[in-house]
């Protein structure tokens, strides 16, 4: 996989930022938000690109099996969600807390993002429903 841009035209253009990664990663979902409506919106312009695109899907889908494609597809790099539900309540090694810090707000990954997120929704929640259950017990005023 190349950080390269990728080439725009025959006659050596490029399309400014894009880069085969990029696109890799486009067709994961896995490009922080502004990234890729940077892609959406060079693909929109150029026609090398899309036909780039094209040779990607077509490569993914004969069954690309190198190292790079088999870890971003299994998201070998991902923590699980116990390990996020930790480093929600800031509780675990801190080495390992500091690895998520870095592969959500460094790496922007979207789907951890979303799993912490998701997490964050459900750890509120249950702090509502146990504030509300609380108060409509009368016996844990009576002290």
């Amino acid at each position: 996989m190349s950080s390269t841009p990728v080439p725009d035209s025959p006659q050596g253009g490029t399309t400014p930022n894009i880069t085969l990664q990029m696109l890799w990663d486009y067709l994961d979902e896995a490009l922080p938000q502004k990234d890729m409506i940077l892609v959406e919106n060079a693909l929109r312009e150029s026609e090398s690109l899309r036909q780039q695109l094209q040779q990607i899907m077509q490569r993914r889908d004969n069954g690309e099996h190198t190292v790079g494609a088999i870890w971003r597809r299994y998201r070998v790099s991902c923590p699980d969600r116990d390990v996020l539900s930790s480093y929600l309540l800031n509780t675990g090694d801190p080495r390992l807390l500091d690895y998520v810090r870095f592969h959500l707000e460094v790496i922007g990954c979207p789907y951890c993002q979303a799993n912490l997120e998701d997490l964050q929704q459900v750890y509120e929640s249950s702090k509502a429903s146990a504030k509300r259950a609380s108060s409509k017990d009368p016996s844990r005023h009576r002290r």
